[in-house]
């Protein structure tokens, strides 16, 4: 199971609930923690500071044709591309993104992400229940989670058939989409090593 941000978090969530199911974990550019002071210690963002006025600012209905202001579509991804983005490619994620996100239905969503975001729980206590491979992957230009808060994460893995972390130099946060050859190699040789 593979998941790159929160993502990453939830794959191990479900390698813990379901142990029979998933065989093997690869998050991206993820924290096992909550958004705590101590990942903010370890150069990973505030992430209370950074949702909570979108929460707010989204409690409200709005209209059908309501959007995401194209402010909101780049600050996302800045924090997942960096300067890596082409023009090409901020039309298509800004024209995905109003359009996956649109009216008061998206509204919602977007609210319930960020919530869900902001206030979800850190798994640090649980991860030794994770016995299945692990095969972490983390960018160095991350801006969101940093690698040195990737190295305490990985570590709480004890119980793991393996648990590594590998670096991409220059990786961004959304490291399949700006480093998909490394991802993807990566993900071939771990599926290889543990298909069984």
């Amino acid at each position: 199971m593979l998941g790159t941000s929160q993502g990453g978090w939830i794959c191990a969530r479900m390698a813990m609930l379901a142990p029979q199911t998933i065989k093997g974990i690869i998050p991206l550019g993820t924290s096992m923690d909550y958004e705590s002071p101590q990942s903010q210690q370890l150069g990973c963002w505030n992430g209370y500071d950074f949702l909570t006025p979108s929460i707010e600012e989204l409690a409200r209905p709005v209209a059908d044709d309501w959007q995401l202001a194209t402010e909101f579509c780049d600050g996302v991804l800045q924090a997942g591309l960096g300067d890596t983005v082409s023009p090409q490619q901020r039309d298509f994620w800004r024209a995905t993104m109003k359009k996956n996100y649109a009216g008061d239905a998206g509204r919602r969503r977007l609210r319930m992400c960020a919530i869900n975001l902001r206030d979800r729980d850190g798994l640090y206590g649980r991860l030794d229940g994770v016995r299945c491979p692990v095969l972490w992957m983390h960018g160095t230009e991350d801006t969101v989670y940093s690698v040195a808060n990737a190295e305490a994460g990985i570590a709480k893995f004890t119980a793991s058939a393996q648990a590594k972390l590998e670096v991409v130099q220059g990786g961004q946060h959304f490291l399949s989409a700006s480093d998909p050859g490394a991802v993807n190699a990566a993900c071939v040789a771990f599926l290889q090593a543990w298909n069984t």
